[in-house]
């Protein structure tokens, strides 16, 4: 009797605890985003539905940042678990920060692939014609070591110019570029998504050369986290890319094309035909629809950085990653 008593006991205390795992409060995480419309976290939401396991195993809190750097003091303090950076913040974050403990884990757009878009520098139609002609002149970037402001660099050293010694470098935002080369306050400045389309700047400006000119493919933003964040909560996590994957491709399926418009229309109070001729098509960034990172375009990217300086040495950025829980969501989907 006490045998079979113990047994029993045992059974309904699996049971329980069981029942208990299943009526867990959800994990939150809270997420960055820089670009209303176009970066995921900000539309994730977008197509009711089609994120099964939101409300059930996780929550999504999307927090809004002007720029990397900040999402990296906010992960480093924990106030945010997934950060939307990039091959230079991952390198600043590591060597800088002291997060070694830093792992990117899932892909969400990248610059430069063939046959997608590129982040372009413009010069004004009247001023320099080629990336020598910028001696004496003054260049534009969004922030000094960003990704842009790396490209700038690489393309003007490989053009005989140096920070300082040839040219000035001014700091202003990526939604200014338009107003700099009007009022000629720079000779130079990086044209993005969706600045880069605005027909009002490509009667006044012209392209010099582009990110992929300077840094072959780059990933412009892919999620990291903590590596206690993503073991403590795998199966979230897990879940969570399985829904960021479905979402993914059916933003970028072109039979959604005009929903998906009208969506990112009412997310950035803009009008339509804003977006209408290029987000989430070719004429975007490159987007994996099984969301895997190149890592072979980070490392490239951070010998770059290095490169320039802005490193204390060459970093091996493999450890960095951990691929398994994109893996594991992607097995779901075939």
């Amino acid at each position: 009797m006490g045998v079979k008593s113990s047994v029993r006991g045992g059974i309904i205390a699996a049971i329980m605890v069981a029942a208990s795992g299943a009526c867990a409060d959800p994990v939150k995480i809270r997420a960055s985003y820089i670009v209303p419309g176009t970066n995921f976290f900000s539309i994730y939401q977008a197509k009711a539905g089609l994120m099964k396991h939101l409300g059930k195993s996780y929550t999504l809190e999307a927090v809004r940042y002007q720029a990397t750097p900040p999402m990296i003091t906010a992960m480093a303090v924990g106030e945010l678990d997934i950060g939307l950076l990039n091959s230079t913040s991952l390198s600043l974050g590591v060597q800088n920060a002291g997060m070694d403990d830093l792992r990117v884990f899932a892909d969400e757009f990248r610059d430069g692939v063939e046959g997608y878009s590129t982040n372009e520098f413009l010069a004004r139609i009247d001023g320099p014609q080629t990336a020598a002609d910028l001696k004496g002149k003054t260049v534009q970037t969004n922030a000094i070591g960003s990704m842009v402001d790396i490209a700038s660099r690489l393309a003007l050293r490989k053009a005989g110019l140096e920070d300082k010694r040839d040219y000035n470098i001014v700091e202003a935002g990526l939604n200014t570029v338009k107003a700099l080369i009007q009022d000629k306050k720079a000779d130079l400045v990086a044209a993005v998504p969706p600045f880069l389309f605005d027909p009002e700047l490509r009667k006044i400006a012209r392209p010099l050369f582009t990110q992929r000119d300077a840094l072959g493919p780059s990933e412009l933003g892919f999620w990291a986290a903590k590596k206690s964040f993503l073991e403590k909560n795998r199966a979230a996590v897990v879940d969570f890319l399985e829904d960021a994957m479905v979402v993914t491709r059916w933003l970028e399926d072109p039979a959604n094309h005009e929903e998906v418009v009208k969506i990112v229309a009412e997310v950035t109070k803009a009008p339509p035909a804003l977006f209408a001729d290029w987000i989430f098509t070719k004429k975007d960034y490159y987007r994996d629809l099984n969301l895997i990172p190149d890592i072979v375009a980070t490392q490239a990217n951070v010998d770059a950085q290095a490169q320039l300086g802005f490193l204390r040495g060459k970093m091996d950025v493999k450890g960095y990653f951990d691929l398994g829980y994109v893996e594991e969501a992607g097995k779901r989907l075939k």
